[in-house]
């Protein structure tokens, strides 16, 4: 069993998990839009130059991280049509013509556009389906909110990477955006 599922780690050992409360799929589409549109506005301002800086908690350049963030997106969307999500997806590199962050903003705009067509188009039961992942079977709905918050997770280390580099944000990160999410206390 992958640490990534508690519920299925707590069924493993016969723990039953206090239900908790979650925030219904339209709420979390629309903090996945805000978060990326946010990942979107950041790495616009990042020049070809500091593109590929790496900060030592990692060894994924800052331009990376951004494409990340945005496959993360995608990821729930192609999960839940292909029924599975494959580790590999998290370890894709920004595509070789995304080498500067204007491009790579482009590029979010189009996940975004994509992202908001699938949701549009979603039935209630696409939430109650049950997906493969490479850490176990996971409910749609809770692939979903753990998307939103992954995503979240890291529009959080771009800002701090930002800081780091000088690069003014478009606006300060807005901590309503993680209100309800069990993202992590940590930034990294």
């Amino acid at each position: 069993m992958h640490g990534w599922n508690p519920e299925g780690y707590a069924e493993l050992l016969g723990i039953k998990l206090p239900e908790k409360l979650r925030l219904p799929p339209p709420v979390l589409a629309a903090r996945l839009d805000q978060i990326l549109a946010a990942v979107e506005g950041l790495v616009g301002r990042i020049d070809a130059d500091r593109f590929t800086w790496k900060p030592p908690e990692r060894d994924r350049s800052i331009g990376d991280l951004g494409y990340h963030a945005f496959r993360v997106g995608l990821s729930f969307i192609d999960a839940v049509d292909r029924d599975g999500l494959p580790e590999s997806w998290f370890s894709e590199q920004a595509p070789a013509d995304l080498r500067d962050g204007r491009a790579l903003a482009r590029y979010g705009a189009l996940v975004r556009a994509r992202l908001a067509g699938w949701f549009e188009g979603a039935a209630g039961d696409d939430f109650t389906r049950t997906v493969r992942t490479y850490y176990g079977p996971q409910g749609a709905h809770e692939l979903l909110e753990r998307t939103t918050w992954h995503a979240g997770q890291h529009l959080r280390q771009l800002y701090d990477l930002a800081a780091r580099l000088g690069i003014d944000p478009p606006a300060p990160l807005d901590a309503e955006l993680f209100k309800g999410l069990p993202i992590p206390e940590s930034v990294w």
